[in-house]
């Protein structure tokens, strides 16, 4: 598959986004060249090849979910103009 310039325009019309003449012809043929990629790689044989997640056959290393910083919201919460119920109070934004 391949980009004509018109195709190219029509795409940047939809992306509302503006080039010159010579943007235009170097963009299309930097998508041309990854159209071709990408053809290249729908040639490749996949049959009998099951999914993966990962290349890498292993696990990913978590950390335990535990609580590592101490309680801090009476400190936080002291520099603020105003607060309720351990919570932040702000002006009403939204009418």
């Amino acid at each position: 598959m391949t980009l004509a310039v018109q195709d190219l325009e029509r795409l940047a019309r939809l992306a509302r986004l503006e080039f010159s003449a010579a943007e235009a012809e170097r963009y299309q043929g930097e998508l041309n060249t990854i159209l071709g990629m990408v053809d290249a790689l729908k040639q490749a044989q996949t049959d009998g090849v099951e999914p993966l997640a990962h290349p890498l056959d292993m696990a990913q290393r978590l950390r335990p979910d535990a609580v590592t910083e101490p309680e801090a919201r009476e400190a936080l919460l002291g520099g603020a103009p105003e607060t309720r119920d351990g919570l932040f109070v702000v002006p009403r934004v939204i009418e």
